[in-house]
């Protein structure tokens, strides 16, 4: 209940505060985007996942001084705690030099390597992990040298595939963390507890900005920070199989895409739904279309959600029951 109200209630709390008041800002600046999926497709505000970071940073900053100033968490390792917020930090800067002037669709990429450098300088999570069929395995140096980028790499690039609906990035994001959180809550693993319940205070502050219809998308910065959050929380509290588990949704969209080229995967709006088009499915969201014969896109973000709960549930029961 402490982690919850150190961590959650701040990150809440001033995500919702500054939506509101990013989202003319940001339309006076000409940062905007049409909704493609309304009839007469409205400009939106883009960029609103800099009240993600905003509202994740303040969390891990008030915790932070909880740590420092009254003791409280003694077995959080702020060093570690402090690392994982630069490599949010950095990845959401990716983000918004995307959303800005836009890069190479390899560079982004990338790039997440570089943000995942204040983790590998701490040494962050545990060179040994339990892979699947394997059993448990030693990576050595190879897990802080390796692993551990290419996991914020794969996550945050993750994530930023799987979108284009209102509410599914931030709802998406809501369910994994929500489920990692209650596995590092029965793991004991409370610097990764303030990481994830910082981060879900931020999205549940701006689901209501985000949800359908939306007032505001959450762009690059916001996808990739999300991204970034989920990859750094598994690597602190070591539960990095439960991570994969969480990430097999965004996996199947990618392996949908790369099978067309990666083509853009929005739904054909007729009727007030949304159908998938002549020669798809070309992502997870055109599957559902296709399967359901057409699907509103508050209900097609409902259902991507269960999906990902899904996903959720058998990581707390593969992960923490058997442990």
């Amino acid at each position: 209940m402490l982690t919850f109200l150190v961590a959650f209630v701040p990150s809440f709390l001033i995500a919702l505060s500054v939506a509101p008041v990013l989202i003319p800002r940001l339309s006076r600046a000409g940062i905007a985007g049409k909704d493609l999926h309304k009839p007469n497709q409205p400009r939106v505000a883009e960029m609103g996942g800099l009240a993600i970071v905003v509202g994740f940073s303040g969390g891990i900053l008030v915790s932070s001084a909880a740590i420092s100033f009254f003791h409280v968490f003694p077995e959080v390792e702020i060093a570690i705690l402090l690392a994982g917020l630069s490599t949010i930090l950095l990845t959401g800067l990716i983000g918004i030099l995307d959303d800005l002037l836009g890069m190479h669709q390899g560079v982004k990429a990338a790039l997440p390597v570089l943000a995942a450098l204040p983790l590998m300088a701490v040494r962050a999570g545990q060179t040994s992990m339990t892979v699947p069929l394997l059993g448990r395995l030693d990576f050595w140096i190879f897990y802080p040298l390796v692993l551990l980028p290419a996991g914020v790499t794969v996550a945050a690039n993750a994530v930023n595939m799987v979108a284009g609906f209102n509410g599914l990035e931030a709802g998406l994001g809501i369910v994994a963390m929500g489920s990692l959180a209650v596995i590092a809550t029965l793991l004991k693993e409370t610097t990764a507890l303030v990481l994830l319940l910082s981060g879900l205070g931020a999205l549940l502050g701006i689901l209501r900005y985000n949800w359908y219809p939306a007032k505001m998308f959450v762009g690059d910065v916001g996808t990739l920070s999300i991204g970034a959050i989920l990859a750094a929380s598994c690597v602190v509290g070591n539960f990095e199989t439960a991570g994969v588990i969480l990430l097999i949704p965004y996996a199947i969209d990618f392996l949908l895409k790369a099978r067309h080229g990666f083509p853009e995967s929005f739904g054909e709006l007729r009727d007030g739904k949304l159908h998938c088009p002549a020669g798809g499915p070309v992502g997870l969201g055109q599957l559902i279309m296709k399967v359901a014969g057409g699907i509103h896109e508050r209900t097609l973000v409902l259902v991507l959600m269960g999906v990902e709960a899904v996903f959720g549930a058998i990581a707390i029961i593969l992960y923490v029951v058997p442990g």
